[in-house]
């Protein structure tokens, strides 16, 4: 079986329990108010309630702000509340997979770009021990309150022990 076919049947099984109580995805209120299909696309219908993660205002960016030096790639990181606004306008058409989604990325966002990279990788079939992956989940929800992503990844750990997918001790 190939690896990314393993992949997907591996996730469809973690995204099967995830309704089981061990994962919360408890929607928040944006600061915005009420946030519904209505509002989309939020880039041009609220660009001055969208905020990078720098805090810097959408309807502020421009071009030549960009070539001056003015915007960094910094500022072109999304922030946890617009993700939340998406999140608000994807159920609000039942997208709710989407939303859930949404919400998991945001509390991404604190995690380092690198350190993001080496839990993909650490997710990837037989590259970690159960413990292995047990503290990264620990140090995603201690070290950035991830605790969405971390219960993921526990829950993940403990499929791949069930399909014989964990790397040997």
């Amino acid at each position: 079986m190939e690896s990314e076919e393993l992949i997907r049947q591996i996730m469809a099984e973690v995204m099967a329990n995830l309704g089981k109580d061990q994962v919360s995805f408890a929607k928040k209120t944006a600061a915005t108010g009420t946030i519904d299909a209505s509002s989309y696309p939020l880039g041009e219908k609220m660009p001055g309630q969208i905020k990078a993660a720098t805090g810097k205002v959408l309807a502020e960016f421009s071009l030549d702000k960009v070539i001056s030096g003015q915007l960094t790639a910094d500022d072109f990181r999304i922030a946890p509340e617009t993700l939340e606004m998406q999140a608000q306008v994807a159920e609000s058409v039942g997208r709710d997979t989407l939303a859930r989604n949404m919400r998991r990325a945001a509390e991404l966002i604190k995690v380092p770009d690198a350190e993001l990279l080496s839990v993909y990788n650490a997710l990837r079939p037989y590259r970690s021990t159960k413990a292995e992956l047990y503290g990264i989940a620990d140090k995603l929800e201690h070290d950035y309150g991830c605790t969405v992503s971390a219960s993921f990844i526990k829950e993940a750990a403990d499929v791949y022990e069930k399909r014989g997918r964990l790397k040997a001790e």
